[in-house]
This record gives structure tokens, C-alpha cells and sequence, in this order.
């Protein structure tokens, strides 16, 4: 009998908790030559897995906690990093990015693209970007809104045009970039490796900032799909207040889910789709165990596909004009 997306996203989390710990203490001791591990803790679930991943690989004495909150961070995220690095006993520690932010112009940047389109925008404003909903309903493009809300008023919604959409994203990317840069300086003062945090769904479909949440020396979680973070999550011991917690991007003014600002799904939902669709799955078979209409989870796929497409730039690393081909049989031999 076929099993369903559902039985074949079922970890083994002890067992597989094992190998990560295994493959992350190979790779820091043979190939980066480092003597422990940052982890950028959010807050979040993937952060807080990874941390308890890296804990499981090298000990609480060689793993360090960074907490980088700003001025529009949730003030529970703080909260919950914190606890669970002295959960972890794991040394740790707060650098507030706000006034290396405000240095580098992101929020003045950002508003001065958000005024262009509601001029009135000013001090005490919140907003956000969103996207439209539903992928299995519609085949529409996925043309960004700004969500804002004035001091004393109701949200509202307005179209962004593409040149003040990327505009407000790059400026927005400062803080991701920011945050990397300061977990590198951390591992280099410290001999350590930096450890990315992205499960499966946001490696595969490009759902983080090159240069930024994007780079790291090790991405232990990057072939986990969601549902299988929640089980290595149960299985490490992370708090129900992170768990429990709905996916967000903790980064804009307004709270933001995931699911709003980029996948237009539930990312439980999503997962089974992705690995559907990664395996081949006939939309038709899909759709009965979802209880939905193939053409559903037909632009659903294409949703997958035409993401694929447009993040792929960010997978690649630096083009040559031509091979340097002594360099590429050192770093070869590093990684055999």
C-alpha cells in the first residue's frame, strides 16, 4: 500500500538527531579545522533546533548563543531565545543591531520607499509586505501589498509597485546581513564555524537574504522539511512556547507570518506538496489524500517550479570568467 506525504515525513528523531551530530562534529574537526559553533537563536524553531543539534554535537561549552534583536523585533523573541540557551546551558549573549541599522539607513531607506506610496507614513507608522493567499485557488501572480497602520488607526492594504517592493526588501535585508555579520565576527574571535538555520522548504525555494540568513559554514536542518523540525524539536526538549509558536519573519513592524509574506500556504500543508512533487507524485494521487482537485495542487506545483526558478541566483556562488583549477582540487580534497 503507498504510504502518504504524512507517513513518509515521520522522522526517526533519535536516530537522526544521532547523524547530524555525528556529520556536524566530522565536518568542524576534517573540513572547517574550527573549535565550536555560533548559532544566531531567534527564537524560532529552526534556530533553536539547530541549537540544540549543535549542543548535541560538540557540547554546551563549545556553542555560543547570539541573540541580535532591533527595534522592531517581538519582545517574546528575546525572551524565548534566552530561555532556552540556559535550558541548554550554552554561553550566550545580546548585540542590539538597531544602531548599526540606523547608521546603514535601513529604516530611513525603507520608509522614504514606503512614503512614495502612502505619503502620510511617518514616526509610530507600523507596516508590512504581503502577498496574495491562497496558491491551490488561484493562479494569479503573486503582486505584493504594503499592510500598514497608522499610530491610532485600522490596518489598510495598498498595491507596491515593483520599484518600491524591492526597494523596501533590500533596505529590509540590511538586518539579515547585519545579524550575519556579527555572528562571523563571533567565530572568527573565537576559532567557531557559523551555523545556518534553514529547513528544507526555505533552502529549496529560496526563502532567505544571500549574504545574509543564507550564508554559514554548516546548514544542519537544510534537508529537514518543517514537520520534521517540529519532531527533532520534540525529541531535543525545545520549549512549547517555541513550538507552538506560528512561523514568522520577526521583521517587520507589523507581525508577519511566513505564509503571508512568501509562501502563500501552510508550510505543513507545503511540505507535503514539496516532497510530492520532488518525488514525482501524479497531482491527481496528491490530491485525493489532500482532499483537493488536481488543478489545485497542479499550480501549486507551479508555484514550487517557477520559486525554484527565480531564487536559483541565490544557490550560486561567485561566477568565473574561467576555472582556477588548483583551487578547486584544495577545496575538493577538503570536502572528500
Amino acid at each position: 500500500m503507498t504510504q502518504t506525504t504524512n507517513e513518509l515525513l515521520r522522522l526517526d528523531a533519535a536516530a537522526a538527531v544521532r547523524r547530524v551530530a555525528e556529520s556536524l562534529r566530522t565536518q568542524l574537526g576534517e573540513v572547517l579545522r574550527r573549535r565550536g559553533l555560533v548559532v544566531a537563536m531567534s527564537g524560532g524553531l529552526d534556530s533553536s533546533v539547530c541549537a540544540g543539534l549543535a549542543v548535541e554535537a560538540v557540547g554546551a561549552g563549545r556553542v555560543l548563543g547570539l541573540f541580535l534583536p532591533e527595534r522592531e523585533s517581538d519582545p517574546a523573541s528575546l525572551g524565548l531565545a534566552t530561555a532556552y540557551a540556559t535550558q541548554l546551558g550554552i554561553p550566550h549573549l545580546t548585540e542590539d543591531i538597531a544602531p548599526i541599522l540606523e547608521a546603514c539607513g535601513c529604516y530611513r531607506r525603507r520608509d522614504a520607499a514606503i512614503r512614495r506610496v502612502v505619503p502620510a507614513f511617518g514616526v509610530g507608522w507600523k507596516s508590512k509586505v504581503v502577498l496574495p493567499g491562497d496558491r491551490f485557488d488561484s493562479d494569479r501572480l503573486n503582486m505584493p501589498s504594503l499592510v500598514y497602520q497608522p499610530p491610532d488607526g485600522a490596518e489598510a492594504r495598498v498595491p507596491l509597485p515593483p520599484a518600491e517592493y524591492r526597494e523596501i526588501v533590500a533596505a529590509t535585508n540590511f538586518k539579515q546581513r547585519v545579524r550575519k555579520m556579527l555572528e562571523y565576527f563571533h567565530a572568527d574571535r573565537l576559532h567557531y564555524a557559523v551555523v545556518g538555520t534553514p529547513n528544507r522548504l526555505e533552502y529549496d525555494q529560496g526563502f532567505f537574504v544571500k549574504g545574509g540568513d543564507g550564508l554559514a559554514d554548516v546548514k544542519p536542518i537544510a534537508h529537514f522539511y518543517k514537520t520534521q523540525v517540529y519532531q527533532l524539536a520534540a525529541h531535543l526538549g525545545v520549549p512549547d512556547g517555541i513550538t507552538r509558536r506560528p512561523p514568522t519573519t520577526d521583521t517587520y513592524s507589523l507581525s508577519q507570518t511566513q505564509e503571508e509574506f512568501y509562501w502563500s500556504l501552510p508550510v505543513r500543508t507545503l511540505d507535503r506538496v514539496l516532497h510530492a512533487h520532488t518525488a514525482g507524485r501524479d497531482p491527481a494521487a496528491l490530491a485525493a489524500e489532500l482532499g483537493l482537485e488536481p488543478k489545485q495542487v497542479e499550480r501549486a506545483y507551479r508555484d514550487i517550479d517557477q520559486k525554484r526558478a527565480t531564487t536559483l541566483y541565490l544557490h550560486l556562488p561567485p561566477l568565473l570568467v574561467e576555472p582556477v583549477p588548483p583551487m578547486s582540487a584544495r577545496v575538493k580534497a577538503g570536502l572528500a
